[in-house]
C-alpha cells in the first residue's frame, strides 16, 4: 500500500463508512457462524484492530490479528488491542491446525502468490475450520485506485471461489457486497477510462486513490444503507457489488 494512502486509510478506518460498513458485514457473517466465544480467530490484515476490538466486546477470548504493516501494528498496540504482530500473510509462523476461523479482508489482492497465501490459511485452520475472505471485485473497475493500494487483481465471484477450492477449502458461500456504490463507481471508472485512456500500472504524482472523507450526514447515510444490505446477506446473495466475499471450510 502506498505510504500516503496508508496513513490516510489509519486516520480514517475507524469511522469512514465504507471501512465500518465492511467491518460490520464481517462481524455479521462471524454472528452467523455460531462459534464458541472460545473459538481461536486470526484476522489477517488486522491493520489498527478495529474488527478485533469488536469482537473482543462481543466476548471472544482467542483472537489474534497480524498485518505486514508495522505502522498498523504499532496503532494497535496503542489502541490496547493484544496479541499482534507484524507478519507477511504468505509466510504465516503459526503451527498446523491452530485457528478455528481465519479472517482476510482486502488482503488477497495486495499478495502476488495468491495460491501461496491460500494455502497457508488453510494450513492453519483446523480441521472444520472455516475462512472468510472479502476482495474486490470485477476486472474491469481496475483504476488508479489499484496501482496505489498495490493491488495485484481484483476478482470475479468464479475466480474467488476457484482460487479458494484449489487451496484445498470447499467454498460454503460466495456473494458480492456493497451493491450500493456499484453503479457509481462504475460509471466513474469507466468514465475516466474513456476519457483518459488506461490505466497507467505506475502510480502518478500526487494520485491519492479514491479513499474520501465525507461530512458526518452523508458518512452517516451511506453507513446506514450498507449496513441495510448487511441484513440483507443473512438471507440471500446480492448479484453485483464492488466487492466479493466467499466463506470456505476446511475438509473435517
Amino acid at each position: 500500500m502506498d505510504l500516503t494512502y496508508e496513513a490516510k486509510y489509519h486516520q480514517l478506518e475507524e469511522e469512514h463508512w465504507w471501512f465500518a460498513s465492511r467491518r460490520d458485514a464481517v462481524y455479521d457473517l462471524i454472528k452467523q457462524l455460531k462459534l464458541p466465544i472460545s473459538a481461536a480467530i486470526l484476522e489477517i490484515g488486522c491493520s489498527g484492530g478495529p474488527l478485533m476490538q469488536r469482537l473482543r466486546a462481543a466476548g471472544y477470548t482467542d483472537l489474534t490479528g497480524i498485518d505486514v504493516s508495522v505502522p498498523a501494528i504499532e496503532l494497535a498496540q496503542a489502541r490496547g488491542v493484544p496479541n499482534v504482530s507484524v507478519m507477511d500473510g504468505a509466510a504465516l509462523t503459526f503451527g498446523d491446525a491452530r485457528f478455528d476461523l481465519v479472517i482476510a479482508s482486502d488482503v488477497l489482492e495486495h499478495i502476488e502468490d495468491e495460491v501461496r497465501a491460500l494455502r497457508e490459511w488453510t494450513r492453519v485452520l483446523k480441521p472444520g475450520g472455516q475462512l472468510l475472505v472479502f476482495v474486490p471485485a470485477h476486472a474491469y473497475l481496475w483504476s488508479e485506485h489499484d496501482v496505489v493500494n498495490h493491488h495485484f487483481r481484483r476478482y470475479s465471484r468464479q475466480d474467488l471461489t476457484a482460487a479458494i477450492q484449489r487451496a484445498g477449502l470447499s467454498v460454503e458461500r460466495s456473494s458480492f457486497w456493497n451493491t450500493a456504490m456499484y453503479f457509481p463507481t462504475a460509471a466513474l471508472r469507466l468514465g475516466r477510462r474513456l476519457v483518459s485512456g488506461p490505466v497507467s500500472p505506475v502510480k502518478k504524482a500526487g494520485a491519492t486513490g479514491d479513499l474520501h472523507h465525507f461530512a458526518g450526514p452523508a458518512n452517516t447515510l451511506l453507513l446506514q444503507w450498507v449496513k441495510f444490505e448487511n441484513r440483507l446477506l443473512r438471507h440471500l446473495n446480492l448479484p453485483l457489488g464492488v466487492s466479493v466475499f466467499a466463506l470456505a471450510q476446511k475438509p473435517a
